[in-house]
C-alpha cells in the first residue's frame, strides 16, 4: 500500500516537472523575437555617438528610472489604462448587445444591421475631428473615439457565432422544452463565445492603436501625450520608452485575454489541455 502510494506521488511530480517544463518552453519561444530584436537593438547602437535617431537600450532604462522616481511614468499609465478600460468596456457593452440582438431576432436586423454596417465602413480614426468639435479635447471625446473602435469587432463577432449556430442544436433544445432564455443560456452564447472571444481580442488590438492617436492629437496626460512632449524636446529615449510600453499593454491584455477564454472554454475540445 505504502510501495502505491509513494509512486503516484513520483508519478505526480514527474507531471508537474514536465508541466513546468513545457510552460518554460512556451514562454521563451513566445519571447524568442523580442529578445533577439533587442540584442539587435544593443548591437546595432553599441558604437553609435548620436542618439537623435535611436537611443541605446541603457538610455531608455535611464529614462525609465528618471520617470518611476518623478512619478511621471506611473500616472500616464495609470491614466491611458483608465482611458482605455472605460472606452473598451462601453464599446464592448454596446456592441454585444446589438449583436445579441440583431443575431437572434430577423427584425432587428433589417432595422440596425444596415446602419451600423454603414458607420462601421468609415474609418473611426477619421471621425476624430468631427468627435473633437462636438465632445471638445476633454476624456469625453477620447473614451467615445475608444468605443467606436472597440465596438464593432465585438458586435460582428458576436452577430456572427450566434447566427451560425448549428441550429440542430437549437432544435434538439426545443424538443426538450427549453424557453428562449433557457435555449440562449444553456446553447446559444456557449456556442457563440469562441467566436465572441475573438472579438474581445480584436477590440483590444483596436482599443491600443485608438488610445494613441486620441492622446497624441489631444491630450494633456497620458502616454500619448508623454511622447508628444517628449518630441518637442527631441527626446528620443522617452518617445522609444512610450512605444515600448504601449506594445507591453497590449501584450498583457491579450495574454489575459488568452486567459480567459482558456477558462471560459475549457470544455471545448479545442482549448482542453493536453
Amino acid at each position: 500500500m505504502k510501495l502505491s502510494v509513494n509512486l503516484q506521488s513520483i508519478d505526480r511530480r514527474k507531471c508537474e516537472m514536465m508541466n513546468t517544463k513545457f510552460k518554460l518552453s512556451d514562454i521563451m519561444l513566445s519571447w524568442s523575437i523580442p529578445i533577439i530584436a533587442l540584442v539587435v537593438w544593443y548591437i546595432t547602437t553599441l558604437h553609435q555617438t548620436s542618439m537623435s535617431l535611436l537611443p541605446t537600450p541603457g538610455a531608455v532604462c535611464e529614462a525609465t528610472m528618471r520617470l518611476l522616481q518623478n512619478g511621471t511614468l506611473i500616472n500616464n499609465i495609470g491614466i491611458s489604462t483608465a482611458r482605455a478600460g472605460v472606452g473598451f468596456i462601453i464599446g464592448g457593452i454596446i456592441g454585444f448587445i446589438l449583436g445579441v440582438i440583431n443575431g437572434q431576432f430577423r427584425l432587428a436586423e433589417q432595422i440596425l444591421n444596415t446602419p451600423i454596417q454603414m458607420i462601421r465602413n468609415v474609418p473611426h480614426l477619421a471621425m476624430l475631428p468631427l468627435i473633437l468639435i462636438w465632445f471638445g479635447i476633454g476624456e469625453t471625446a477620447k473614451i467615445v473615439l475608444i468605443s467606436l473602435g472597440t465596438f464593432f469587432p465585438i458586435y460582428l463577432n458576436t452577430f456572427h457565432g450566434i447566427r451560425y449556430i448549428d441550429r440542430s442544436l437549437i432544435e434538439m433544445g426545443r424538443t426538450y422544452g427549453l424557453t428562449h432564455y433557457q435555449l440562449f443560456k444553456d446553447i446559444i452564447f456557449p456556442g457563440a463565445m469562441a467566436s465572441i472571444m475573438i472579438g474581445v481580442r480584436q477590440s483590444l488590438g483596436r482599443m491600443w492603436l485608438t488610445l494613441i492617436v486620441a492622446e497624441t492629437v489631444a491630450a494633456k496626460s497620458g502616454i500619448g501625450f508623454m511622447a508628444t512632449d517628449a518630441r518637442e524636446f527631441m527626446l528620443m529615449d522617452v518617445i522609444v520608452l512610450s512605444l515600448l510600453i504601449y506594445a507591453l499593454l497590449g501584450s498583457i491584455s491579450d495574454f489575459v485575454a488568452g486567459l480567459v477564454e482558456q477558462k471560459i472554454l475549457r470544455w471545448h475540445s479545442n482549448y482542453r489541455k493536453a
